[in-house]
């Protein structure tokens, strides 16, 4: 089904109905020529006319074969969707004040999150004439960003929006291969060498 819609994108050979095209490609010299001619050329090479750039003042058409077109476009579709990857975004949510068994709480949250690939979006909500505190609060953000320097990267330093001071934070993509885990440091203990013995211990040795 999926293959159908990509095929019913391109108009080709005689669904081209336009007076005139833009030829461009490889074994082609690139330039505006009349369809009926673009068309012969195409079918002299045993292969097919096929509309590009639909909306161009001549339509853009390319002399290929149809069907390993639709297969290239299909591959290239393939590797953006498997490039764009879904950004996901955790939110933690300090007060002014926020005592130290909470901030460790949600500071162990927040390494999960980044280990997990995900971003944290951190910030202080300021209620009131908490607003008052907005020093602490980035005294507190920075602190956070801090502790999660083998986490995560700060992309955004602390800004005040509103009522919020906002932080962003991005992973570190620390990847280690299974076939080559990361050394493990062994304590070496070297035992001393023992001393020669001096002239008089020889003499008393014999």
């Amino acid at each position: 089904m999926k293959k159908d819609n990509l095929k019913d994108q391109y108009r080709i050979n005689e669904r081209i109905r336009v007076r005139e095209v833009r030829l461009v490609g490889d074994d082609v010299e690139p330039g505006v020529y009349s369809t009926s001619e673009a068309l012969r050329m195409a079918q002299d090479q045993g292969l097919d006319l096929v509309e590009i750039s639909p909306n161009a003042a001549s339509p853009v058409c390319r002399i290929t074969d149809f069907q390993k077109f639709l297969y290239q476009q299909k591959k290239r579709q393939k590797e953006q969707k498997a490039k764009s990857v879904k950004v996901i975004v955790k939110e933690i949510r300090f007060g002014p004040q926020t005592d130290d068994h909470d901030y460790n709480f949600k500071l162990k949250h927040a390494k999960g999150f980044l280990e997990e690939g995900a971003k944290v979006k951190a910030y202080v909500f300021f209620k009131g004439r908490s607003i008052l505190f907005k020093e602490q609060g980035e005294v507190l953000l920075l602190r956070f960003a801090n502790d999660l320097e083998d986490y995560g990267k700060v992309e955004q330093l602390p800004v005040l929006e509103g009522k919020r001071m906002i932080i962003m934070l991005s992973p570190k993509k620390v990847a280690v291969s299974p076939a080559n885990p990361k050394p493990q440091v062994k304590k070496v203990i070297t035992k001393p060498k023992p001393a020669e013995p001096t002239s008089e211990e020889k003499k008393e040795e014999e």
